[in-house]
């Protein structure tokens, strides 16, 4: 049984968004991006529906 993991809005932007050239900005993005591809097949993800309702008012392509 895989633990439970509860995706917040930020994890979506870091995966979405344009690379940052801020440094702290664009290492979250990439540790997202890197345990996104490499661990989140581990865990059993869930988001709410508050997290649905930030990201769709963002860039509509992107929150799709």
């Amino acid at each position: 049984m895989n633990a439970s993991v509860y995706i917040e809005t930020s994890v979506a932007s870091y995966l979405t968004a344009r690379p940052s050239r801020d440094v702290r900005a664009a290492a979250c993005q990439n540790i997202t991006a890197e345990w996104w591809d490499n661990r989140r097949s581990e865990f059993d993800l869930f988001i709410s529906e508050i997290v649905i309702a930030e990201a769709s008012r963002g860039n509509a392509e992107a929150a799709s």
